[in-house]
């Protein structure tokens, strides 16, 4: 199973020595490593990794707490964390973050692989439990939202909206004939619209399957959808909700 995997090690020859057993894995493919916690969040929003091997003592942001705001940005699903450190008075800290594995250096590589043989046994079940729930999917139930727009209600259809994005302090709803900003949140009208055709492409863009135009590679494995409004809009799809998007077009189309 291929995937994208992470390091994140502020020990120099720890992380060489990690990222040489990875790059004998032949369906690892490495993303950018991380020497602090702050550095890893960020990464991790960019790449949005698979997996992430990561010690738990790093310069200002711990290993642990990486993974924790880590988890909280997640929109789809978490990466699958492997700790590793010197000291193993941090695993019980580790595993209540539903960690794959802890790897206490020095390890050797029959413990790494072994991390590897639990890894990909966890995405397996993972990727079973995500198809799972997108053969669930329900016909949509809502027929109309009542929405703020300033200092007035609206009533729309959820067919006519195109997407919605966070802007400044306000949600822009697209529509086919107007911009409506709203004082709801995104995760909000993602729930009211709960068991329609509406897809989080990315953690800031909810889009209308029903006006997507046309698909197209981007980059790192990443894509743009392109809609059938006016500006013919271009939205960014992360690397790990692309295979979920074509996943719903299989079943609902």
């Amino acid at each position: 199973m291929k995937m994208h995997v992470m390091v994140a090690e502020d020990e120099q020859l720890a992380m060489e020595e990690l990222i040489y057993l990875l790059e004998k894995e032949p369906d690892v493919t490495l993303c950018p490593s991380a020497e602090t916690g702050d550095q890893l969040v960020s990464l991790y929003l960019k790449h949005e990794p698979d997996v992430i091997f990561l010690d738990v003592h790093m310069p200002g942001m711990s290993g642990i707490e990486a993974a924790k705001q880590i988890t909280q940005l997640a929109y789809i699903q978490p990466p699958l964390f492997i700790f590793t450190t010197a000291f193993d008075a941090y695993a019980v800290e580790a595993f209540e973050i539903e960690a794959v594995d802890f790897l206490l250096k020095p390890y050797d590589d029959l413990q790494f692989k072994r991390a590897m043989t639990r890894v990909n046994k966890r995405m397996e079940s993972d990727e079973t439990k995500v198809e799972r729930h997108l053969k669930q999917q329900k016909s949509p139930t809502t027929t109309k939202l009542l929405i703020d727009d300033g200092d007035k209600m609206v009533v729309l259809s959820p067919d006519s909206i195109y997407y919605a994005v966070p802007f400044k302090r306000m949600l822009e709803i697209h529509t086919d004939n107007k911009v409506i900003e709203s004082r709801m949140t995104l995760q909000e009208l993602e729930k009211k619209l709960q068991g329609s055709t509406f897809f989080r492409t990315h953690r800031s863009y909810l889009v209308n399957l029903n006006h997507i135009q046309e698909i197209t590679p981007w980059f790192n494995g990443t894509s743009n959808v392109t809609l059938r409004d006016k500006k013919q809009t271009t939205i960014p799809v992360s690397r790990a909700a692309r295979k979920l998007l074509f996943s719903l077009f299989e079943i609902n189309h």
